[in-house]
């Protein structure tokens, strides 16, 4: 999916916040979010297409320099990459803000995994069905850090097809993790994929809190989940 240079980036035309810079009076929760997938998968057109801000997007044209090192296979038409994140916010019902960060792809910038998963409290994975083996060394990262994730497909109108079956036996996901569809250009569908992940990070709160017993539940937490920071 190709992804406009932070230089043509207009922001603030998704989000359910009405592109204000400042956050809701009504927000509860604040939550960190990690965008991640394999390179050229839609990461940085996502998050801008949801950000009810001005997306930040630290992107570099891509050069004959980069021939060797970045596999172009699948996204011939891509003409640049994020070298360190993207950042956008997008507020949610019940006054859960999420702060989405996008994350490279390429394996040259796995030193950078660390600080940016740090704090987040689950992941956002984009899969390519014409590239899935390309998902397998950043699904390996997500579960390697303990994070929660839910899978979100995005479309190309030069996919095949598969069923929801195939898909999860491809990755070899675990049954409770969330797997949708989306469109990373339209704004309703990315919202779509980022509830998935909420969802399946609220009833996963949710059981654990009632692991623990009741003390636990009725805590200093507010809200579905818990503060980020």
């Amino acid at each position: 999916m190709a992804s406009a240079p932070s230089s043509c980036s207009t922001g603030g035309t998704g989000g359910t916040g009405g592109g204000g810079l400042h956050l809701p009076d009504t927000t509860r929760e604040l939550v960190k979010i990690l965008v991640a997938g394999p390179f050229g998968v839609g990461k940085t057109t996502l998050i801008d297409s949801v950000s009810e801000i001005r997306p930040l997007h630290t992107e570099e044209h891509l050069s004959e320099l980069s021939v060797a090192v970045d596999d172009l296979a699948g996204v011939r038409d891509k003409t640049t990459t994020t070298v360190a994140i993207d950042f956008g916010r997008i507020s949610l019902e019940a006054g859960i803000v999420l702060y989405l960060f996008g994350t490279p792809g390429q394996e040259r910038f796995r030193s950078l995994w660390a600080d940016i998963s740090h704090g987040a409290l689950g992941a956002l994975v984009l899969i390519d069905s014409r590239r899935i083996d390309d998902s397998f060394d950043v699904l390996g990262l997500v579960e390697e850090s303990g994070l929660p994730y839910a899978v979100a497909l995005n479309t190309f109108p030069d996919a095949r097809t598969y069923t929801e079956e195939q898909l999860r036996r491809s990755l070899d996901l675990e049954p409770g993790t969330s797997m949708v569809v989306c469109d990373a250009r339209d704004t309703n569908s990315s919202i779509d994929a980022l509830l998935a992940l909420v969802q399946q990070l609220t009833a996963g709160h949710a059981a654990t809190a009632a692991a623990v017993g009741p003390a636990a539940a009725t805590g200093s937490g507010t809200g579905p989940l818990p503060e980020t920071w």
